[in-house]
This record gives C-alpha cells, structure tokens and sequence, in this order.
C-alpha cells in the first residue's frame, strides 16, 4: 500500500493504531512497552524519541529557538510559540458547543466545558 495515497498499512497489535511508515509503528509501539531509549546526559530522564530528548534538553541550556515576529518573546517549542501568537492574532480556535465562548488552548476549552 501506498503512503502517499493514504493508507497505512502497519497496524499496531495492541491498541489497532495504524501507520503508514513501519518506523512510525515501531515509534508508537513504545507507548506499550514503555521503552525509553534516550536519556538525558544532564538530569537522566528518559524519552520515546529522541526529537523529545532534543526538546528537553533545552530545559538545561535556555535555548529558545522559536521567536516571535511581533513582540521579542521566545519559545523552547513551536507549540509555545503558536500558542503565543494567537494574543497577538486574537485567535481562538477551541469553541464551546453549548455558548459562544471560545479559546485560545484546547486545554481551557475542557476546562470550561466542565462548568456546563
């Protein structure tokens, strides 16, 4: 089966998850076994990927590599970054069903869901 065109033909024995690159599958397969190959060299925790370990890592050296266009706040993540420009752009992405509330973070949103 073709990756490109959708498919994902390696499926997870476990849980039914399913990929379309092997090496994704052997990735997620460490949510079930709980392997985590990549340790930090600095406080010794443990990571699934080592995409995670190289995040981490910036904890320890203050690196903020994601900077924003508008104002001079700087992120360790992109996530923190996109999270930041939505006070600039105003947007809020994560409405309620039940009243016109909306919110920045998805986070917020189940929170705010709970009140209801």
């Amino acid at each position: 089966q073709k990756e490109h065109g959708g498919e994902k033909p390696f499926g997870c024995a476990d849980c039914g998850k399913r990929f379309s690159q092997k090496r994704n599958l052997l990735i997620h397969q460490r949510v079930h076994t709980g392997e985590k190959p990549f340790a930090c060299g600095h406080c010794g925790r443990r990571f699934r990927q080592k995409c995670h370990l190289a995040r981490h890592k910036r904890v320890h050296t203050g690196e903020r590599p994601f900077t924003c266009a508008r104002c001079p706040k700087a992120f360790m993540d992109k996530l923190g970054l996109t999270l930041h420009q939505r006070l600039h752009t105003g947007e809020r992405p994560y409405a309620c069903d039940r009243c016109p509330k909306a919110f920045r973070r998805k986070q917020n949103l189940t929170v705010h869901q709970r009140l209801h």
